[in-house]
């Protein structure tokens, strides 16, 4: 017999906060199940060990985020639009799944090195790829600068969203779209008035 998808949903979501909070090293079985109102020997009901916990909450966000950007990849948008859907889509992923972000963000590099979360690395290579050649396109087509450097820029924008996991509050007085129009226009129009 094997939990309902709600329930299993519902642990996930309190593991993942747990993660976020503490770090995946530091986090222990117990800790999870501590927090979610069970005894530690019930949750192995449902998972197998805290790696495979973590392992479908990574996947499962992954897999989310990439369905949104291969949808923006493949609309056929000039680059700055596909830049500004790809930086909405990242607030819109911030937001509906903040705790799966902030371990990606904290912990990714050092899980990479391991077998199972081979596939964090593949992942990172596709987003850069997906970043550097929509801002290579603009540079091309005469939509971005020519006199930035591309690897800095994407580094730029990249952790100038994603840094937002760390602050961001679902419900706050924000919606993922407002701040994403916010960013876009820092980074594409800049803060200072032009004279």
């Amino acid at each position: 017999m094997s939990a309902s998808p709600e329930r299993r949903e519902e642990l996930l979501a309190t593991a993942a906060e747990v993660f976020a909070a503490q770090g995946y090293d530091a986090t222990t079985v117990r800790k999870i199940a501590d927090a979610a109102g069970m005894l530690a020997g019930s949750l192995y009901y449902h998972f197998d060990s805290k790696e495979s916990m973590l392992d479908e909450i990574l996947s499962t966000f992954l897999d989310e985020l990439w369905a949104r950007y291969d949808a923006v990849l493949a609309a056929g948008l000039g680059p700055r639009e596909t830049i500004e859907a790809l930086v909405t889509e990242s607030f819109r992923e911030i937001d509906g799944q903040r705790a799966a972000v902030a371990i990606y963000q904290r912990e990714s590099k050092h899980l990479a090195r391991h077998a199972r979360f081979g596939y964090l690395a593949g992942s990172q290579q596709k987003f850069e790829k997906a970043w550097l050649g929509t801002l290579e396109r603009g540079v091309a087509a005469e939509v971005f600068r020519a006199d930035l450097d591309i690897r800095l820029t994407y580094r730029f924008v990249r952790d100038t969203v994603w840094v937002a996991a760390s602050w961001y509050r679902p419900g706050g007085q924000h919606s993922p779209e407002e701040i994403a129009r916010q960013y876009l226009s820092m980074v594409l129009e800049g803060v200072a008035l032009r004279t």
